[in-house]
């Protein structure tokens, strides 16, 4: 004996609604895993950077060498809170300024420095060390930090 089903064509709105409520619902409840967001700018990230040298010996017996930031290029949200963590491998002292944003601070070797900030504005922000400026002092010693 076999059953003969009628499906109405009200049944299948009900059905095919019912479906799109649970596809919703699915989507709002992952929203957070599939879609993107804006940055959270209630938590504070952590960005490290260290300080590295490129030392090399030239034809003539000379030793020449360059101190750099590593990552030389940071990318950040603007209002994104952030915890700059620079620590220092190579060379003794690097007294630094970071132009437009206020702050200033030193690196010293085997040791962390830490600054905390916020970039309201847009652009790109140069971190620059004092003491390696320019290729006569081992330089030019600069990152940037770009807010988009």
């Amino acid at each position: 004996m076999s059953r003969v089903w009628i499906v109405k064509r009200k049944h299948l709105y009900l059905a095919a609604a019912a479906l799109l409520l649970l596809l919703v619902g699915w989507l709002y409840a992952s929203r957070d895993t599939l879609l993107p967001t804006m940055a959270d700018t209630t938590s504070e990230r952590t960005i490290q950077m260290v300080v590295g040298e490129f030392k090399s010996t030239t034809k003539e017996g000379k030793t020449i060498e360059s101190y750099r930031w590593d990552p030389g290029t940071v990318v950040i949200q603007k209002g994104e809170k952030i915890k700059l963590s620079l620590y220092g491998v190579n060379g003794e002292s690097h007294p630094f300024l970071i132009e437009g944003l206020n702050i200033s601070g030193e690196v010293q070797k085997g040791k962390e420095t830490v600054v905390h900030f916020t970039a309201n504005k847009e652009g790109t922000y140069r971190l620059i060390c004092m003491t390696h400026a320019d290729i006569a002092h081992g330089g030019p010693m600069i990152g940037y930090i770009v807010v988009d």
